[in-house]
């Protein structure tokens, strides 16, 4: 098999790329990433002999098409995806996630290649913090950040080259990951680097809001499994019953650090904040037979605390940047 992964460089990208490698030695695999902030390089060392890294833009019609050309599969993690820096400047997030989605599709229409398409459980809005329900595929979408939104119209053309012009695409629907190689903008591991340099973690208002975690060799076995035996034209909704609040993420990380439960800086709330993330992952299991590996989430917090402590050298370099830009967006 011949592999096109865009994105490959970026946090979920480079995990699948190193878990593709190491149990699939028969699929070659090229990347293509812009290299942005969010995409570095060195995440692909480890097997970056097994691997052709190209350098480039989704939205670039003439390299998508011939890189498309030359593969049997497209999965597109490639994708703006932060929140607050939607909020900020949404332009970059409608050229990546609309715009590159679409460069895309007409690439794959035109030389008949299976498209698997990444995307997230924030298309759906946010659920009560005390409702039962949990999203499903049946969910009617309802995003509210230029991220959400983006990510939104990005699964709308995917279903519509699919119906109307006969696309070989599935897509998949993910709540929040967390492991290794997630840049220091992300909750967990701007939490994890702040208790590293001995600093306070911060929480969004009370820390009520509640995310549906699940670790990235999770998510990335269930692509797997989709790109396997997954329907043409179906949704998979991919979640590990891993629901949680925030500020019960940041003392279980306390405790790891052997820190006060109550040493946290309570932040002013953000814009638009969703209030509740829930997946039902009963389709992907029965249809698919896929399961989670790490269903004990504070084992899977230890590994990832494990991970960004022995990895500085990775994540140093934008950590100063990164709390400079949220301390801009907070003034």
């Amino acid at each position: 098999m011949r592999l096109l992964v865009t994105g490959g460089a970026g946090f979920i990208g480079s995990n699948f790329v190193h878990q593709s490698v190491r149990e699939h030695p028969d699929v070659r695999v090229t990347v293509l990433d812009l290299l942005t902030y969010a995409g570095d390089r060195r995440s692909l060392e480890p097997v970056a002999d097994d691997v052709e890294l190209v350098e480039g833009d989704v939205a670039d019609a003439a390299l998508v098409d011939a890189l498309v050309a030359r593969s049997d599969v497209v999965v597109h993690f490639a994708a703006e995806s932060h929140n607050d820096n939607s909020l900020a400047e949404p332009w970059p997030f409608v050229r990546t996630n609309l715009v590159g989605t679409y460069t895309l599709l007409e690439a794959v229409r035109r030389h008949g290649v299976r498209y698997h398409h990444i995307s997230t459980d924030e298309v759906y809005g946010d659920l009560e913090l005390d409702d039962p329900a949990r999203f499903d595929e049946s969910t009617p979408y309802n995003p509210s950040s230029p991220y959400s939104s983006t990510k939104a119209g990005s699964d709308l053309l995917v279903r519509a080259w699919a119906r109307s012009f006969g696309v070989r695409a599935t897509i998949s629907n993910c709540s929040n990951n967390y492991g290794p190689y997630q840049h220091v903008e992300k909750f967990i591991p701007r939490q994890i680097t702040q208790l590293v340099d001995g600093a306070r973690p911060k929480v969004y208002g009370t820390g009520a809001n509640v995310r549906d975690w699940i670790h990235v060799e999770d998510h990335n076995s269930a692509v797997w499994r989709i790109l396997e035996d997954g329907a043409p034209g179906r949704t998979y909704l991919v979640g590990a019953d891993g629901e949680a609040d925030n500020l019960t993420v940041v003392r279980t990380l306390l405790e790891i650090f052997g820190r006060p439960a109550d040493d946290i800086e309570f932040v002013a709330e953000r814009p638009g904040h969703d209030l509740r993330y829930a997946i039902d992952p009963t389709l992907l299991r029965t249809e698919l037979g896929w399961r989670p590996r790490y269903t004990d989430f504070r084992s899977g917090l230890e590994s990832t605390v494990a991970w960004y402590v022995d990895n500085e050298a990775w994540w140093r370099p934008a950590k100063a940047a990164t709390e400079e830009r949220y301390a801009q967006q907070s003034r």
